[in-house]
């Protein structure tokens, strides 16, 4: 099982060795938002700081990845359930949820090298944290690109058709977004959107984070985070190798 695993994950980074273009792409929007939309946030800060400005959106900016990046990892999916690709390998001797969890780990590690490279932008622009709030972080992205992976994957071989797909996932990004707070804080919402938040996942992820960065680890959101997204992992990794095996026959 493991040793299928490993062979998968080998060859989806070597897909992703041949062709560096897309995960470098993904990365650039959140930089940009960093560097043009973080400064912006000083005047929402106590002091006005540009370093209390990061410590409230680097988190964010790192869980755009994690919605931006892996929602859309499941398109290749389609191409290759189209071409046969997927069909001959789901028939295979090879054990089937490891032709998932090949994919999802290439996306996970994925998820924490952009997230260094997050974190670095960050650092150089004057974010200063501790290293346990930086592990915690890299865990917490790891767990979350667990869920969102599986999902596409999952949603991937429920569509099979690239049109549809990003609809859905477009139509759900927007308020996911909207009521994680990763633009502004949900504190400074209305108290009706502050109630709708409590029901999206992503907003305890974001939550966490920003409790994690500021130094706060007794916050009730970062057990919840790291609860959620791997119960929410391990329901869409069950949903995804499923959807394999009736592809499969």
């Amino acid at each position: 099982m493991f040793r299928h695993t490993m062979l998968f994950l080998g060859h989806e980074l070597g897909n992703l060795r041949r062709n560096p273009a897309w995960p470098i792409l993904g990365i650039m929007q959140p930089v940009l938002y960093l560097l043009l939309f973080a400064p912006l946030l000083t005047s929402i800060t106590p002091n006005g700081t540009l370093e209390e400005a990061l410590v409230v959106f680097t988190p964010a900016a790192l869980m755009m990845i994690a919605l931006f990046g892996s929602m859309f990892a499941g398109f290749g999916m389609i191409n290759e359930t189209r071409n046969g690709v997927l069909e001959r390998l789901a028939v295979s001797q090879a054990w089937r949820p490891a032709i998932i969890l090949g994919r999802v780990a290439k996306d996970m590690i994925m998820l924490v090298l952009q997230s260094l490279v997050i974190l670095g932008v960050a650092a150089l622009m004057g974010l200063r944290i501790g290293l346990p709030a930086m592990g915690l972080m890299l865990l917490l992205m790891a767990v979350t690109g667990l869920f969102a992976a599986n999902l596409s994957y999952g949603l991937a071989l429920a569509v099979r058709d690239e049109n549809g797909m990003s609809q859905i996932v477009q139509f759900f990004l927007l308020p996911l977004m909207l009521l994680s707070g990763l633009m502004l804080p949900m504190s400074v919402a209305p108290d009706w959107m502050q109630t709708a938040a409590r029901f999206n996942p992503l907003y305890y992820a974001v939550e966490a984070g920003r409790a994690m960065f500021a130094g706060d680890y007794s916050d009730s959101t970062i057990p919840t985070a790291f609860g959620l997204f791997l119960v929410l992992g391990v329901l869409t990794l069950t949903w995804s190798v499923r959807s394999l095996r009736k592809l499969a026959g």
